[in-house]
């Protein structure tokens, strides 16, 4: 297949529908009164609903039949075609339908009797650059679905995607709760909806050489452009700021979720509760038995940093009975306290038996490697064993014990063959023994 076969898979100018018939689409999705009015009023209710009852399943409904999505296509199309008069009417019926659907879902916050902040509330109040990516990307396929005479189902599509609704709902219920952060948080998110939906129908209307529609001087041309792009700018920098912390929050979550998953098991101890603050880097250990050591503390304050987690506090609330503790904690967090307990004995017990494999297949693996070395070696066994002296106390060594038919010539085969052990076995706590006795 030819480059150019490939290129004319994505031309679209024979689809396009007719620049007077795709005008005329965009002007009359602009106006906000009668029909369009009270689809959009209805649209906001439906919304506000969803989100108050935390049903997804509703608030798609509502985008569906929203009608807010003309005056950006129109404000955008408006600049690309310098039809500044448009433009204006575009800008002031967008204003006022943002007014309306604030003071209509502000109005059913503030009666209604759930006013707990669901989950379907919470995402709009801290957008990212990755909403730019869906806005700018969902601008592209509105408008030219709307410039193809074959347009589908890709208007609802791009309403779901975008979700001009939910911010906006969202905002009126931080109006009637006073919740500023929510408030400001969801403009904000609708400001970039909004803006790179307009920025994306702008591009794609001139890079389809779509008709001027009125003769602007350079001056005035240059003046909107410069508007433009000040405008995008602004409003993409705090969504990049965003979108980082957004990743720093997830590396953390993932980074603890591991350390507390490998490193979490305390002999005598139930890990209870764990509590994570990504915000203040600290991960709060809620145990049940006995008294924590400092020992151990040390151990896991130690071992954050393997997990990407220097800087972070580790915090160990101890020495509760489970009794006691459960008594703090609700239903389901005892039960995901007991989950805690039996996965942390089954890593231990899974750890323990995996190193006891290791230490009876080391001899064998000690051998292969020390026998092209030390021809002289006949066989190799070694095992990790207690020494206990006189004073009570214990010392570990790894005991290895090498047979051999003929005797070690010097003291420097003995220096030598010690010397290869410690670096293989990467210690100083080794006792070797050489046998002159084949097996």
């Amino acid at each position: 297949m030819r480059i150019s076969d490939v290129l004319e898979k994505f031309d679209i100018s024979s689809e396009r529908e007719d620049y007077a018939t795709i005008h005329d689409i965009v002007e009359s999705g602009i106006v906000f009164k009668g029909t369009n009015l009270w689809i959009l009023i209805f649209a906001i209710l439906i919304a506000s609903v969803g989100l108050n009852v935390n049903s997804t399943a509703v608030i798609i409904g509502a985008m569906l039949i929203s009608p807010l999505m003309g005056p950006i296509l129109g404000m955008g199309y408006s600049i690309a075609t310098y039809d500044f008069p448009l433009l204006k009417k575009a800008f002031v019926n967008y204003l006022f339908a943002v007014v309306a659907g604030l003071l209509t879902s502000a109005a059913y916050f503030y009666i209604t009797p759930i006013y707990q902040a669901h989950s379907e509330l919470l995402a709009r109040t801290q957008p990212t650059i990755y909403d730019v990516i869906i806005a700018l990307v969902g601008g592209l396929a509105g408008i030219v679905a709307i410039s193809s005479k074959l347009k589908g189902n890709v208007i609802p599509g791009v309403a779901i995607a975008t979700a001009l609704m939910p911010p906006l709902c969202t905002a009126g219920y931080g109006l009637a709760t006073a919740n500023w952060p929510f408030f400001f948080g969801a403009l904000y998110l609708l400001t970039i909806n909004t803006v790179f939906i307009g920025s994306a129908t702008l591009f794609t209307v001139r890079l389809l050489r779509y008709p001027i529609r009125f003769l602007a001087n350079e001056s005035q041309k240059n003046m909107a452009n410069r508007w433009v792009t000040f405008i995008v700018l602004l409003t993409t920098v705090p969504s990049i700021y965003y979108g980082y912390v957004l990743v720093q929050k997830e590396n953390f979550t993932q980074n603890a979720n591991n350390f507390i998953q490998n490193e979490s098991f305390i002999e005598g101890d139930y890990l209870l509760k764990t509590e994570l603050d990504a915000n203040r880097k600290q991960i709060r250990l809620i145990y049940g038995g006995k008294t924590i050591s400092e020992e151990e503390k040390t151990r896991l304050s130690q071992r954050k940093n393997i997990y990407g987690l220097a800087g972070v506090s580790i915090i160990v609330q101890q020495g509760f009975s489970v009794s006691e503790i459960n008594k703090e904690l609700s239903l389901s967090d005892r039960y995901q306290a007991e989950i805690n307990r039996l996965k942390s004995e089954l890593s231990h017990n899974i750890q323990q038996q995996d190193s006891v494999i290791k230490a009876q297949k080391l001899g064998g693996q000690l051998y292969k490697e020390i026998k092209p070395l030390f021809p002289e070696i006949d066989y190799c066994s070694a095992s990790k064993q207690s020494f206990f002296v006189t004073s009570g106390a214990t010392r570990n060594y790894t005991v290895v014990v090498l047979g051999s038919n003929q005797p070690v010539r010097t003291n420097r085969d003995l220096a030598r063959i010690t010397q290869w052990l410690k670096v293989r076995m990467k210690s100083d706590s080794l006792k070797i023994y050489i046998e002159k006795t084949a097996i």
